[in-house]
């Protein structure tokens, strides 16, 4: 049995131990872990000889509410989704890990002590998707200003935002005020020549 054929024995064997899926479409391996079992999966992915996935390379949120094109037939368990890219260094191996997030408390076990990257990742996750990750140290707005109210990469948040900000020369300070724009369709339009009307 060649080392690749064991190193994917074993990782299926510690995904089953924390109640995971595994799918390796396509040449790459996504495993997926209720939330409540993702830090002990990461932490053996880490440290396990047949895995070391000593680095985080990237860790972002995922808002599933209009996938397919229409809204999720789903539970309302899995509207969010967070996801963490991992590299093993010692074995040249890539893995995506997904933990689905309830959308009435989206919140998760912080990673940053197995991998001290996910902390501004997951302060962006917090900021984009409204996701709160436990146990995190500075858990706080990285993107948007301080007063932004709602989270802008979710697929219910209004293209214009709700308010806009401008500098008062009277006030002598930033102000906020209701957003005042027209809403904009944002589907292409199709100009079609060569009908009598060019």
């Amino acid at each position: 049995m060649n080392n690749s054929v064991q190193r994917l024995k074993r990782l299926q064997e510690i995904v089953a131990t924390h109640q995971g899926s595994i799918d390796s479409a396509c040449g790459e391996n996504t495993v997926t872990v209720p939330a409540g079992h993702l830090i002990g999966l990461l932490t053996e992915l880490r440290d396990d000889a047949g895995c070391r996935y000593e680095q985080l390379i990237d860790l972002c949120g995922v808002d599933y509410s209009t996938y397919g094109g229409q809204a999720a037939q789903h539970s309302a368990c899995l509207r969010f989704a967070v996801v963490y890219h991992l590299l093993s260094v010692t074995h040249n191996q890539r893995l995506r890990v997904v933990a689905n997030v309830p959308e009435e408390q989206p919140v998760v076990a912080s990673v940053v002590n197995i991998w001290a990257a996910a902390d501004w990742f997951e302060r962006e996750a917090f900021d984009l998707f409204g996701i709160l990750f436990e146990g995190h140290p500075d858990l706080r707005r990285i993107l948007t200003d301080y007063g932004f109210i709602g989270h802008p990469f979710r697929k219910d948040f209004p293209l214009s935002g709700h308010v806009e900000m401008r500098f008062d020369e009277e006030k002598g300070r930033v102000v906020y005020e209701p957003v005042s724009i027209e809403p904009r369709v944002t589907v292409p339009r199709v100009i079609r020549r060569g009908h009598g009307r060019d």
